[in-house]
């Protein structure tokens, strides 16, 4: 997201906290259309701790800058998380959560399933399912309480998902449904996308788009599944949908991913800790976790013996 774009939020948050009574003081926002502000601020002295949530190439950029002063640092950062969907799953419930999984917030969210990684047994059906209830997805104003996604943040990030669209379609990919902006609505509406015809190569199914664009491909067996739920450089998040509870358990404990769901996606809770693996991230937010990460150890030792020997003579 563009400099002009990504301190909104926080700002505006920060007039909130100014009209609780916070003291002055206790809550900082500082902005800067300079990659040097960001630099300085994670690399300072003063600050004992970095939290940052945002891409995996700012990440890294924000790491390197605190790692000048070895300021610890905790990374929420990118993901590309595969919904693994086995033959004997509830196909419909299964469509339920990978729509809820990769459609909510317009795609724009870290932790979004966006790969749908399915049997081949059932691939048909199932992307039949999503791609239906896709297309009754009501898109308008997020004002609006039967609203139920709303547009692209902004007009580069629009451009974009455009982009990714169009390298999709190149690379050989299908859209069951959507593919496009939304002509009726305008803006920076884009279709909820369900793409086939991908394969662990594709553009699309390694980078992370973060909007409304779900790919779909196939395994054959257990371990395939779990090969293509890896071949990823991120490990945010997961999904395992089976009936066979031993299979979950199994396959949910072979992907690499920091919050992997059974027969679920988005469940999360303050006291569980969130985070990835890999280019996701490091550390944790919420739970003990997220708690220890700021703190510090310390080891007191007192002496109350009053031994005045000699050290050096002592056996």
């Amino acid at each position: 997201m563009s400099n002009w774009h990504a301190p909104a939020s926080t700002l505006g948050f920060a007039e909130l906290i100014a009209e609780a009574g916070f003291p002055s003081g206790v809550v900082n926002v500082i902005t800067g259309q300079a990659r040097e502000v960001g630099a300085a601020l994670a690399g300072h002295p003063g600050v004992d701790k970095v939290a940052f949530t945002g891409s995996t190439a700012t990440g890294r950029a924000v790491a390197h800058a605190a790692a000048e002063n070895l300021n610890p640092v905790t990374l929420e950062l990118g993901g590309k998380s595969p919904q693994v969907v086995f033959p004997d799953a509830d196909l419909a419930a299964a469509a339920n959560g990978v729509v809820a999984g990769v459609f909510a917030a317009t795609g724009q969210t870290c932790m979004a399933g966006s790969r749908l990684i399915v049997h081949a047994g059932v691939h048909d059906e199932l992307v039949r399912l999503v791609a239906r209830r896709a297309a009754r997805i009501r898109l308008g104003d997020p004002n609006d309480p039967d609203t139920e996604m709303g547009p692209v943040a902004n007009g580069p990030q629009y451009q974009k998902v455009l982009g990714y669209l169009k390298t999709a379609v190149d690379e050989g990919a299908q859209a069951a449904y959507g593919g496009a902006a939304d002509g009726s609505l305008g803006g920076y509406f884009v279709q909820p996308t369900v793409l086939t015809g991908v394969g662990p190569a594709s553009t699309v199914v390694r980078e992370e788009v973060f909007g409304p664009v779900l790919s779909a491909d196939t395994f054959t067996d257990e371990s395939e599944a779990v090969k293509l739920a890896n071949d990823t450089p991120y490990g945010l998040a997961g999904s395992v949908w089976t009936a066979d509870v031993r299979r979950a358990h199994r396959v949910a404990a072979r992907i690499k991913a920091g919050t992997v769901w059974i027969n679920a996606y988005r469940v999360v809770a303050p006291s569980v800790p969130f985070g990835g693996y890999k280019a996701s991230g490091m550390g944790r937010e919420n739970g003990i976790e997220a708690v220890n990460a700021y703190t510090g150890n310390k080891s007191v030792w007192v002496e109350l013996s009053g031994d005045t020997r000699d050290p050096f003579t002592l056996g």
